[in-house]
């Protein structure tokens, strides 16, 4: 009976190990935008100032991406069309992607430019 017990409480510490261990290493350090997508995380860089983006196209292989966005000048946020990304002021958001083409836009209205701040996600 012993060794049953012992088994069972084998099993159960190495099932909660497997499902606690390894951390993001994506969160970790500044992975820089286009890294290959082999289990990590892609980082994408956005830079938002006063109705635009500091790129007018970002280009990741498909798989989980992080955004990370930074607002240089005004407060905006972006959203990516079709994706559940959806991030406000200095934060950053995560999502898998499909090879596709999708939109980045504003989410916070900014102002007369804020209907054309957009720019676009290619995934390849």
């Amino acid at each position: 009976m012993k060794k049953v017990i012992f088994a069972l409480m084998f099993i159960a510490l190495s099932l909660i190990l497997a499902a606690c261990g390894g951390g993001d290493s994506a969160e970790e350090g500044n992975p820089s935008e286009g890294t290959e997508s082999n289990g990590v995380s892609t980082t994408v860089d956005i830079t938002a100032t006063n109705w635009e983006f500091d790129q007018e196209n970002y280009t990741v292989p498909a798989g989980e991406v992080t955004f990370n966005l930074t607002n240089e000048e005004g407060l905006h946020g972006i959203q990516v069309d079709g994706t559940d990304v959806n991030i406000e002021g200095d934060e950053s958001g995560k999502v898998t992607l499909e090879p596709g083409e999708y939109t980045i836009r504003c989410s916070i209205p900014c102002g007369q430019g804020h209907a054309n701040m957009q720019s676009t996600l290619t995934v390849e």
